[in-house]
């Protein structure tokens, strides 16, 4: 989906001729104002934003933010919170501001939008949001897709990370795998499986479709294996047990049956995948 579409989205709630009408731009004190309670983002870049508090220092702020007022003289962003941010960086006493009257959902929806345009959501951040107005605002994916300019399907994908468990999900917010990699661990039903074959697909650094091909080894790790191991004339109790060691550990296994002890092999491909064995083990 473009992004000239999510400008629709965003200009529908917050008018365009706003901005050029002075006449409508208020100067609200900043210490009078507060942060967005429906913000999506949860981690603000400090070098961008002392490069944006450098350019307002230069050129003054040239667009206005939006805000709602609360009460008398506290009012909460609706847009602009790089901007408000920068602002008391440089300890400036007033902001030019509109004044609309928007209610939860509107600041939900402009702050959600206004990110999107920036790119500056990560997934989970992005995918929360999505959950939060569908929960709280009744909304249908279709018709949230419709409001932030995404197909539903994309809104459907984006929710479903968060079944993800906690180390999945804090991996994916971090950049260290993409959406697409977190999409394929989500065919993990258990949390803790999740996790260990992230920490492997990070390790070997490996692609969206080496991920998906991985994970589908984890699930199914007896069906190209099953006819090999049956002819070493293991029960299905092995079989089991192989099958699950090898989803918590994340790596493949085999075990060999023998006269008196049976060997169990793990496939490592490198020391720091045995050293988070070991950590497991302990």
């Amino acid at each position: 989906m473009s992004k000239k579409r999510l400008g629709k989205g965003l200009s529908a709630l917050i008018k365009n001729d706003e901005y050029i009408d002075k006449s409508r731009v208020d100067e609200i004190f900043v210490d009078q104002i507060e942060a967005n309670p429906f913000q999506p983002r949860t981690n603000f870049d400090e070098d961008s934003l002392k490069e944006l508090a450098a350019s307002i220092k230069e050129k003054g702020l040239i667009q206005p933010i939006t805000v709602r007022k609360i009460k008398a003289e506290r009012y909460q962003l609706a847009a602009g919170e790089r901007r408000w941010r920068a602002s008391q960086m440089l300890d400036l006493d007033k902001i030019p501001a509109v004044i609309r009257d928007f209610d939860d959902q509107e600041m939900l929806e402009i702050a959600l939008i206004e990110n999107l345009q920036r790119e500056d959501l990560d997934p989970i951040e992005e995918a929360k949001a999505y959950k939060e107005m569908i929960d709280n605002f009744d909304l249908t994916q279709s018709a949230l897709a419709e409001r932030v300019g995404k197909n539903r399907s994309t809104i459907a994908n984006m929710v479903r990370l968060l079944k993800l468990s906690d180390k999945v999900k804090s991996h994916l917010s971090r950049g260290s795998i993409s959406a697409g990699h977190a999409r394929a661990l989500l065919a993990l039903d258990e949390a803790a499986a999740q996790t260990a074959a992230c920490e492997n697909v990070i390790i070997q650094d490996l692609t969206v479709r080496e991920t998906e091909k991985y994970v589908d080894k984890l699930k199914n790790p007896l069906k190209k294996n099953k006819k090999k191991k049956k002819e070493n004339n293991l029960s299905d109790e092995w079989l089991h047990a192989a099958e699950k060691l090898e989803k918590n550990l994340g790596s493949p296994v085999k075990i060999k049956k023998r006269k008196k002890n049976n060997l169990l092999t793990i496939e490592l491909d490198s020391i720091d995948k045995l050293e988070e064995i070991i950590e497991k083990l302990n």
